[in-house]
């Protein structure tokens, strides 16, 4: 179970759960894919919201692996869009906020 106070956020995909977070070697991982020089263009890059579809696997896969899970970005390619794109985007969301700050992720409760 994902532990909002760690920055751990829930995600299903089909029919796994997974625990999504940005830990610190999460975030160093996913500056060197996507080029940037350190956490400020980090923040940057996600900040407009609109993601390549190489963006969001280097951000989902970064992100998984943070929460403990052994996923390669190539398996990350591979995961099942049934529920389409939209729990995962909301979710990365959650977990962009959770590290980089700013409102709080909504209480699912």
């Amino acid at each position: 179970m994902a532990n909002r106070r760690r920055g751990e956020v829930p995600l299903v995909i089909g029919p796994d759960r997974y625990t999504l977070c940005l830990t610190l070697g999460a975030l160093a991982e996913l500056e060197d894919a996507v080029g940037a020089r350190d956490l400020a263009g980090l923040a940057e890059r996600f900040a407009d919201g609109r993601l390549a579809s190489r963006d969001l696997i280097a951000l989902l896969g970064a992100a998984l692996r943070g929460g403990g899970h052994d996923l390669d970005d190539a398996a990350v390619a591979r995961l099942p869009l049934g529920g389409g794109i939209a729990p995962i985007a909301l979710a990365l969301g959650e977990v962009l906020t959770a590290a980089f700050g700013g409102d709080d992720p909504p209480d699912p409760r």
